[in-house]
């Protein structure tokens, strides 16, 4: 990279071959929009090996794909910064890791064209500005907690999400879902957008590769408090397919089903489930090599207080059921 082009260099993936390019683009830089992509390759500045492309052109596995921007194509000035207060668990001079409370939505869009975390990080560091969507690497639904890397360089944005997309960046969650799980496993379901709700995603065979490993931590009466850990990132792929096999998230307001409250629960549980209005997902575990140095960082951020709380209401309720049968 030089002083006046951003040159991001990539790979496409086994699971992106036969996809147009600009499709496949936007799979790998989610950062920036579909059109964004289309009007770079229009314009010259994407190529395949050595050879000038459409956005409608197939592309195979393995293909090199090189994006070539200028810094002001880099920079989305539309997103204003704003002092929102904001939990940094961790902060060097190319990369922030940030503790994003539930309620927080991650990027400016429609219902919602301020006071996001893209805000709050241009108000923390205007220098943001000139890296794609202030330099968050992936992101968080609204009501989902934890912990969320952004990159503060182009040196630094690059090497994140060529991490992200090779799957070395290891991301670990907590979840209480509903059902007792006897043991944990594996879904392998591929996910594509819900044909008649463009707000859902769905399990469709035509839809993006993506795997969900999970472990159980601890069982109650009729829940189940999980381990989760993401090969890929597809959007909603946790609450996705802990539904899809029969143990939605707690408080899911999407994929969680009829609400349901255990046989015999007791008035503080009833309360604690009803009260729950976000889902039980927090990101607690972020691991990656650090771009500047190799060195690899793994970070962790304790259970937030209403999650903290449920926990312990179906502790107490496994232990007032215990007594009951004495």
């Amino acid at each position: 990279m030089n002083a006046e082009f951003h040159v991001i260099d990539l790979t496409i993936p086994a699971e992106m071959a036969g996809r147009r390019l600009d499709s496949a683009l936007a799979g790998l830089m989610p950062e920036h929009s579909r059109t964004r992509i289309k009007g770079w390759i229009e314009a010259g500045a994407v190529t395949v090996g050595r050879s000038a492309c459409r956005p409608k052109d197939i592309v195979e596995a393995g293909s090199r794909v090189r994006v070539q921007m200028t810094r002001d194509q880099v920079a989305e000035p539309q997103v204003l910064p704003e002092a929102i207060a904001l939990r940094r668990v961790h902060e060097d001079r190319d990369v922030l890791v940030i503790d994003k409370p539930a309620g927080l939505v991650v990027h400016p869009g429609a219902g919602n064209p301020r006071h996001t975390l893209q805000n709050a990080l241009l108000g923390l560091d205007p220098t943001l500005a000139a890296l794609p969507r202030a330099g968050l690497i992936h992101r968080l639904d609204k009501d989902t907690s934890g912990l969320l890397v952004v990159a503060r360089t182009l040196e630094a944005h690059t090497s994140l999400s060529r991490q992200l997309e090779a799957r070395t960046m290891a991301r670990e969650y907590v979840a209480v879902c509903a059902g007792v799980m006897t043991g944990g496993g594996t879904v392998n379901e591929p996910i594509g957008r819900h044909r008649g709700d463009r707000l859902r995603m769905a399990i469709r065979g035509s839809g993006r590769p993506a795997v969900t490993h999970y472990r159980v931590l601890e069982r109650f009466r009729a829940h189940t408090y999980l381990s989760v850990k993401l090969e890929t990132g597809r959007t909603h792929q946790i609450r996705l397919h802990l539904s899809h096999i029969k143990y939605p998230i707690v408080g899911d307001p999407v994929y969680g089903g009829r609400f349901k409250l255990p046989r015999g629960a007791s008035p503080t549980l009833i309360d604690a489930l009803r009260g729950f209005k976000r889902q039980a997902l927090h990101a607690a575990t972020l691991g990656f090599d650090h771009p500047r140095s190799g060195k690899r960082l793994t970070l962790q951020s304790p259970v937030p207080p209403d999650l903290a709380q449920l926990l312990r209401i179906l502790r107490e309720d496994v232990q007032g059921a215990a007594g009951d049968t004495r």
